[in-house]
Formats: C-alpha cells, sequence, structure tokens
C-alpha cells in the first residue's frame, strides 16, 4: 500500500502561514521609534521634563531617565529610549 502523495503535504504551507500570521502581530504591536526627528524628541523630553520623568543635569549636560535610572547626552536617543521602555511596561501589564 502506497503511502500519502507527498504533494498533498501542506504542512509547511501552513508553517509558513503561521510564521507570517505572527510577524504581523509583531509589527502591529511595535512602536516606531525609528523616525523621531529632533523636534518630536525636544517636545517630548520637554514634557517629560515638566512631568518629572526626566531630570536635566546641566553640569554633567546629560538627561537622566528616572523610571530606569538611565542617563542620555542626546534628547533624540532619550525620546527613542523611553517610547521603547514605555511600550515595554504596557506589554507587561498586558501580560499580567
Amino acid at each position: 500500500m502506497p503511502g500519502p502523495d507527498p504533494h498533498d503535504d501542506t504542512s509547511s504551507d501552513y508553517e509558513q502561514f503561521e510564521k507570517e500570521q505572527l510577524a504581523q502581530d509583531r509589527d502591529a504591536t511595535s512602536v516606531d521609534t525609528a523616525y523621531i526627528d529632533d523636534t518630536t524628541a525636544q517636545r517630548l523630553v520637554s514634557g517629560l521634563v515638566d512631568a518629572d520623568v526626566v531630570t536635566p543635569v546641566p553640569e554633567d549636560q546629560v538627561l537622566v531617565h528616572e523610571p530606569s535610572g538611565t542617563t542620555f547626552d542626546s534628547t533624540t536617543q532619550l525620546a527613542v529610549f523611553h517610547r521603547g521602555w514605555t511600550t515595554g511596561r504596557d506589554a507587561d501589564a498586558e501580560g499580567e
């Protein structure tokens, strides 16, 4: 008795479909941090300073992200970090 026809096997198609779906889900939940311009970064960091989330240290010319304790010398780096940090915290809260 012959075995199953290898041309009828669709398991690899299903696996590929599942990988594509997972990638789309991951893309839909990620935050786009690659396109933060200087003006947007300045506005975001200024708001974070006003909210006491970021502390400027003028003598060292750095900004301290208080919740994480991370220090930055660039407003753009800080803005990108904060967006990612916030997204990570939100994802952790949803998983609980």
